[in-house]
């Protein structure tokens, strides 16, 4: 599990940055869960993977399922969560706590058939060099993966697909509505749109290739997702 749970989502990131490398008339987006981290001013799309990411004890991370063109595009968690509210109550002990943004999306991006879970925060603690892999696999199993090792599933939503693409205007249609399927949040639901701390689109690209040289070999799947 620990090596299944250091690769990762390396195809996140890769799927963002080559997504947003397409032409501009191509509207096919992608739906796939994302890898954040928060800041002082918001939430940041990660510059590099959840498995080579290593969070320092006292560090918010967060991860979102969304339907997306770009990391420019991409959804960040809804819960603004602050590590004292999440971890406060965690005694450090050995290794390190790590407070952690689940965020399932909202029901129009949701897979047909399917309900997301509502965001909520977690707080874990894990070996001192433990990644931001690591730390989502202690406390959301069952993970899945796909043969790729791409993150599928969280907790097991969605129950079936992996990173598919979805043409037109990106909305699922397929499970609640947005009201039904989470809490009430004060952030907005897309990092480039307005002030939430996520990159720009350009920056988001740039972010997603530094990724990409650092797990190249998910790079290989998205383009061959796009071929087909």
């Amino acid at each position: 599990m620990r090596a299944r749970a250091g690769l990762l989502t390396a195809a996140v990131a890769s799927a963002a940055v080559l997504a947003g490398g397409a032409p501009a008339q191509a509207a096919d987006s992608y739906r796939y869960w994302s890898f954040w981290e928060a800041e002082s001013s918001g939430w940041s799309y990660a510059s590099q993977g959840p498995a080579t990411a290593k969070p320092d004890d006292g560090a918010v991370i967060g991860f979102r399922f969304a339907v997306s063109e770009d990391s420019g595009d991409a959804a960040s968690p809804r819960p603004r969560t602050e590590f004292a509210k999440v971890c406060g109550d965690t005694s450090k002990k050995d290794g390190k706590r790590v407070a952690l943004a689940l965020d399932f999306g909202n029901g129009t991006d949701a897979p047909a058939g399917e309900r997301p879970p509502k965001p909520r925060t977690e707080c874990a603690q894990v070996p001192e060099d433990a990644s931001a892999a690591e730390a989502l696999a202690a406390v959301a199993e069952p993970l899945r993966y796909s043969s790729d090792s791409m993150l599928c599933a969280v907790e097991g939503y969605p129950a079936k697909g992996c990173g598919e693409q979805v043409s037109g205007d990106g909305g699922g249609k397929g499970g609640a509505a947005d009201s039904d399927s989470a809490d009430s949040t004060d952030s907005t639901d897309s990092a480039g749109k307005e002030d939430d701390g996520g990159l720009s689109p350009g920056a988001g690209i740039a972010a997603g290739a530094a990724a990409v040289v650092i797990l190249g070999g998910a790079a290989a799947w998205q383009t061959r997702r796009r071929r087909s």
